[in-house]
């Protein structure tokens, strides 16, 4: 059974990703790991780049993409063989372990990126602002795969379910930064 995080800590990081996007000047979608992983100052490398064992090595790592520290700065490695969605999914995962600043690897760490990457890529008052009404239309509208789209579609129906139209503070202040996307 996967790690859940307590409602106050997914909370934390939704405004955590407001604050970055401010913080940063990310204001269009579709939102962009890269950009993101670029305005923080971390290394993008992707793994096409390293010799044909170091990919194999990386490989056995994680499939995806990983982030390390080495001498003060952040590097993020990404299997450039994927899809967009995905090697940007995982960009922003990987921005989550920095922003959140994971030091170690851990259940919680893990649990705590996949949510900012989940709620960075596809916040669903964004989703609900343009008035987006199936995964598809996610789909085209944030650039993310069709995996992606049907979670955050899933996940905005949730938060229609408990509250959605009552916007947070965080929300508000998201559609500000965003107001030439919507």
């Amino acid at each position: 059974m996967a790690f859940r995080l307590s409602d106050s800590r997914c909370e934390e990081i939704k405004k955590t990703v407001v604050d970055i996007f401010a913080l940063l000047n990310i204001r269009c979608v579709p939102i962009s790991g890269f950009e993101m992983a670029k305005k923080i100052g971390a290394k993008i490398i992707p793994y096409s780049s390293k010799s044909a064992g170091t990919r194999l090595h990386m490989m056995t790592r994680s499939e995806d993409g990983f982030s390390a520290k080495y001498n003060g700065e952040w590097y993020v490695f990404y299997n450039d063989e994927q899809s967009y969605g995905r090697v940007n999914h995982t960009l922003l995962h990987e921005c989550g372990h920095i922003v959140l600043d994971h030091t170690e690897e851990s259940e919680l760490a893990e649990a705590e990126a996949k949510f900012f990457a989940k709620y960075a890529i596809a916040p669903p008052v964004l989703i609900h602002e343009l008035e987006l009404k199936n995964a598809f239309e996610i789909y085209n509208r944030f650039d993310v795969s069709l995996e992606a789209a049907g979670y955050a579609y899933n996940y905005y129906r949730k938060w229609l379910v408990y509250g959605g139209k009552d916007y947070t503070e965080y929300e508000l202040r998201l559609l500000r930064l965003f107001k030439e996307a919507v």
